[in-house]
């Protein structure tokens, strides 16, 4: 399995070996030993999720309150989105960049997500899936959003697709209102909470 560093720190790109055969294919898009290895600690597990997107649609960009946030790895088993990640840590070197990473049914390239940092994605085919291993389990109190749509951001949704937004979504404030508002973690807390996560490993 490859492993690459995204722009965003503390957030990393898994490309598994992919082996078909005249059966099909056979792929393990997680490895907690390479896991482990890059990020310092087991992945939690404590929910799984699993959306069908149409074409167009977006997703977040969601974050949760940390500590303790919510830690996800993400891959897509049917169809192709474009998965992207920003970092919304108050005080973090890379505060207000982003990167994204394509991800489908071909290379299976999963996303790792730490705490703390803002994730979406847009789907590029209709009934694309994605699957999603959660650290923590859903908690709509502290659970957030920022618009995907920030023009400040600039975040790269192809221009030929219609974005297909959720009410919560079109209603998030903009990074700067959020960071206003109080909204957004910070850098100190989610370093810290990812240096027990490793202690304890």
């Amino acid at each position: 399995m490859d492993v690459r560093e995204l722009a965003v720190s503390d957030s990393y790109e898994f490309t598994p070996r992919v082996f078909p055969d005249e059966r099909g294919i056979f792929v393990a898009p997680f490895q907690e030993r390479t896991f482990v290895e890059t990020v310092g600690h087991p992945l939690r597990l404590a929910q799984t999720n699993h959306s069908v997107s149409r074409r167009g649609t977006i997703r977040g960009i969601h974050f949760a309150d940390t500590p303790p946030g919510q830690a996800k790895y993400v891959y897509c088993p049917r169809g192709a989105l474009l998965d992207v990640i920003v970092d919304i840590r108050v005080g973090s070197p890379t505060f207000g960049r982003w990167d994204s990473v394509v991800l489908d049914s071909t290379s299976y390239r999963a996303v790792y997500v730490a705490e703390g940092l803002g994730h979406g994605f847009i789907a590029l085919e209709d009934d694309t899936v994605m699957a999603y291993a959660c650290s923590t389990g859903y908690n709509p109190g502290a659970e957030h959003g920022i618009t995907p749509i920030d023009p400040a951001l600039g975040l790269p949704w192809p221009a030929d697709l219609t974005p297909i937004l959720s009410e919560k979504d079109t209603k998030a404030p903009t990074l700067a209102e959020a960071k206003e508002a109080g909204l957004l973690p910070s850098y100190e807390a989610c370093a810290a909470h990812y240096a027990a996560l490793r202690a304890t490993a």
